[in-house]
């Protein structure tokens, strides 16, 4: 692979098999205006087969995001809402007894689907939460003595509010981990909120085109699998997730107080699956160490457990994840 035509030939592959991912932006910038961030992070759950968390205050368009996203593939989609009372049965499924057949028959949830919109997820106990675990690390779902297999493609989109703590409970890290991204979204620009104002008051608010079919994405995901990783840049994220692990190895003493657990081996293999995602989105057959900075607060941001006396500074996981992109010596 180091032959420099096997990478032009891998770069033109490339560009034909990603085209289709600026016709899904095109159609979900006709629904979402701004949040280029947001349109991309999602992008790369899809590509790389990675579940994604969405934290954000009410009103970003985090749930209009997710739907629109699902609305451009010719796919299964559920919406869930997630709420205090909610039981694992209402997700998964249960068993019912049938009087005609005179035997239980499985009855599936919603979670049967290519798509699944977790809405408010941290307003769910942590019985119902953990329901989710088998399905989004293992792809399939035990109902009584019979496990079933979910289909393909299966995709976890779940939402979060950060400012409200009642009647909340707070994702435990094992399930934190199973995310592979996390994206934090924020208030639209003066501009971009008069176009959605604008958007929002006329009669016909637009809706976004299936373009792409499930077969299609399945395809482009083996696709990606043989976008170029160079040995420097395997290092170099590496590099990064040990960093978070031990830091004073780094020259980041300063952060071994701040730090209370780094980024799990699934950090290095997320980071690697993302980076090579963003370089198939930006339409190239190899990844350049931009691709990994660009990636890596949203797969890292989650995965990094800081320490009470960084609380008390006011020190967070993404200024921990500056000062060590900022350290690390880029290949």
């Amino acid at each position: 692979m180091n032959s420099t035509v096997d990478i032009r030939e891998l770069n033109e592959r490339i560009k034909l098999e990603s085209a289709f991912t600026e016709i899904i932006t095109l159609e979900m910038n006709k629904v979402i205006i701004g949040q280029k961030k947001l349109v991309e992070s999602l992008l790369i759950g899809l590509l790389s087969d990675g579940h994604i968390l969405l934290e954000g205050v009410p009103g970003l368009a985090k749930t209009l995001a997710i739907s629109t996203l699902a609305q451009t593939i010719d796919a299964g989609f559920n919406r869930i809402q997630f709420t205090p009372d909610l039981l694992p049965a209402d997700i998964v499924g249960t068993m019912i007894y049938s009087q005609k057949k005179e035997l239980f028959e499985v009855k599936k949830g919603p979670i049967f689907t290519n798509f699944i919109l977790a809405d408010e997820i941290n307003r769910a106990p942590a019985k119902v939460q953990s329901a989710l675990l088998e399905a989004m690390q293992e792809k399939q779902v035990t109902i009584g003595d019979t496990t079933h297999k979910l289909p393909i493609p299966f995709l976890v989109l779940a939402t979060q509010n950060p400012i409200e703590q009642e009647g909340t409970y707070p994702l435990p890290e094992a399930q934190m981990d199973r995310f592979m991204l996390k994206a934090v979204i924020n208030y639209p620009l003066i501009e971009e909120e008069k176009l959605i104002m604008r958007q929002n008051l006329t009669k016909d608010f637009p809706f976004a085109n299936k373009v792409v079919s499930a077969a299609e994405i399945v395809k482009a995901r083996e696709v990606l699998k043989e976008v170029y990783l160079d040995e420097k840049i395997e290092r170099y994220i590496v590099d990064i997730v040990f960093a978070t692990r031990f830091p004073e190895q780094y020259k980041l003493s300063e952060l071994k107080e701040m730090i209370a657990y780094g980024g799990s081996p699934r950090a290095s293999i997320s980071l690697a699956k993302a980076a090579k995602a963003y370089a198939f989105i930006k339409r190239r057959g190899y990844v350049i160490p931009e691709d990994v900075r660009a990636v890596c607060h949203d797969v890292l941001r989650h995965r990094i457990g800081i320490t009470y006396q960084a609380e008390a500074e006011n020190i967070t996981s993404v200024d921990i994840i500056d000062q060590i992109l900022n350290t690390i010596e880029v290949p």
